[in-house]
């Protein structure tokens, strides 16, 4: 059974949430996937109290079952459910505590990314007219991470924190959620060099779901094929996978962008209120791509087994 792992999903980040809505991942046999638990408007204070919240009510649904190893994960999988873990879209819910990488950790999150969209003490973001790269705190921030475990993640990062990512760190390193520039230019996306840098560190780029990232707000898999076609091309098979981004509160999320383009720029709008693929068409890549003629090898690969990899050499603490 080929393993399915979504590298990072949002649940409306609301302590009301129904973490249920994974559900619709159903048709699956094995499956994976990262639940956002804040980004940059999110406090410490907040982020912690929604994960304890998300981690009550995984454990409290049969379907689902919280991982904290990626032993965890082959177990819960082997037997039909969900696993889920956890990532930070920011590093602001650290308030600036590099001693609270920890605690994050223990609390289920696998993977951070140092910026979202726009400049904070860690680095510079995609949305930023300026790209001064990862800080020096930014650095610190990532060999906390190496050292606990956590991913670090250039996803919504500047092309120079990205790349500064890869160098600082000594660990695989991701982009999440990330699309190729060269197949739609559109800032959230990654360049070539960027996508380069990161299998070079053994990382995963993972391609996505949103169509503003695909192509003029397409989200098909059609145009997500395009995207991983052309990642595979230049960085291998070894080294690109999936994540749907998928938002379920999309209709609050859209509202959300119009009102804080503090965070969003027109690059978010200029096509209309952003399209996401389902859930419910995001599990039928595999079928999609042995339709394209991709071999079952690189199928596994794509959608599962290379973030599987990533997380086998990286989930807990480093050697010494």
């Amino acid at each position: 059974m080929t393993l399915l792992w979504d590298q990072h999903t949002c649940l409306p980040l609301d302590l009301d949430a129904d973490v249920a809505a994974l559900e619709r991942y159903a048709p699956l046999e094995r499956g994976f996937v990262s639940v956002n638990v804040g980004y940059s408007p999110h406090s410490y204070e907040f982020s912690t109290a929604l994960l304890r919240t998300f981690r009550a009510r995984v454990a409290a649904t049969d379907s689902l079952a919280l991982a904290s190893t990626v032993e965890d994960v082959e177990a819960i999988t082997a037997t039909g459910r969900m696993a889920v873990a956890f990532d930070l879209e920011d590093s602001g819910p650290l308030g600036g505590d590099l001693r609270r990488v920890q605690e994050f950790w223990d609390l289920g999150v696998r993977t951070m990314l140092p910026s979202y969209n726009h400049a904070n003490q860690a680095g510079s973001g995609c949305l930023d007219a300026e790209d001064g790269g990862l800080t020096a705190w930014g650095r610190d921030l990532v060999s906390e991470m190496n050292r606990v475990g956590m991913v670090p993640d250039g996803s919504h990062c500047s092309i120079r924190t990205g790349l500064d990512l890869c160098a600082a760190s000594t660990r695989p390193t991701v982009y999440s959620h990330s699309c190729m520039r060269a197949v739609w230019d559109h800032p959230r996306n990654i360049t070539d060099q960027q996508a380069r840098e990161c299998a070079a560190t053994g990382g995963v780029v993972g391609m996505t779901g949103v169509g503003i990232f695909l192509g003029p707000n397409t989200p098909t898999l059609e145009a997500m094929s395009r995207h991983l076609e052309y990642a595979v091309e230049l960085v291998g098979i070894d080294h690109v996978g999936v994540s749907s981004d998928f938002s379920f509160d999309h209709e609050e999320f859209v509202v959300e962008i119009a009102a804080s383009p503090e965070l969003y720029d027109e690059s978010y709008t200029r096509w209309g209120p952003i399209q996401w693929m389902p859930p419910e068409t995001f599990v039928t890549l595999g079928a999609y791509l042995s339709g394209r003629g991709w071999s079952d090898p690189d199928i596994a690969a794509v959608l599962g087994g290379n973030f599987l990899r990533v997380a086998s050499e990286s989930w807990g603490p480093a050697d010494g």
